[in-house]
């Protein structure tokens, strides 16, 4: 089944496009998990889980297993979205030399207008525009991480492969 949705006086297949600051959250990540029929899932909490050490603390699991999806601006405000390890952190003098501009960590304004979704809640997919995504190599070191999942109580289980398919994500060496 094909669906079409009407924007304006443009038809879009299967797919959603939004202008300014639309807001996502866990139920758009559900249905982009549906479309894709990915063996993922969004593991729901009772306190938020915005943090790595929240993570941690609710899921009972090492830092290595967890996902952060950090959004960067360069000079020129092109995004990028950088997704790292839990235990590691994003370099941004690596992320300057992969993009060839200087990179600042975005401001929570920019990371709800890019991506959709508020700072905390960040998913690894199903942003709300198709953007230039950075995957560190360690990214890729199990079968399954959990990152954000698109409200604060929420995380995605996933695996990093789906992650660097679906995002065409360019796997290198950006954490230190």
């Amino acid at each position: 089944m094909i669906k079409l949705f009407i924007i304006g006086n443009e038809f879009v297949n299967d797919q959603r496009r939004f202008t300014g600051a639309e807001e996502m959250d866990n139920r758009d990540l559900q249905d982009y998990i549906n479309r894709n029929k990915l063996d993922a899932k969004i593991l729901y909490f009772d306190k938020p889980t915005v943090t790595v050490e929240d993570a941690v603390r609710q899921l009972k699991i090492s830092k290595e297993h967890i996902i952060k999806s950090i959004l960067l601006m360069d000079e020129k405000g092109q995004p990028t979205l950088v997704i790292v390890s839990g235990d590691r952190k994003v370099s941004l003098g690596k992320v300057s030399k992969v993009v060839g501009a200087g990179v600042r960590i975005a401001k929570a304004k920019e990371v709800k207008e890019v991506l959709g979704y508020e700072v905390g809640a960040v998913p690894p997919i199903g942003h709300k525009d198709k953007l230039r995504t950075l995957l560190d190599i360690d990214v890729l070191r199990y079968e399954k991480v959990v990152g954000g999942g698109g409200k604060t109580n929420a995380l995605l289980e996933i695996n990093p492969r789906d992650v660097l398919r679906l995002n065409d994500a360019e796997l290198c060496d950006v954490s230190e």
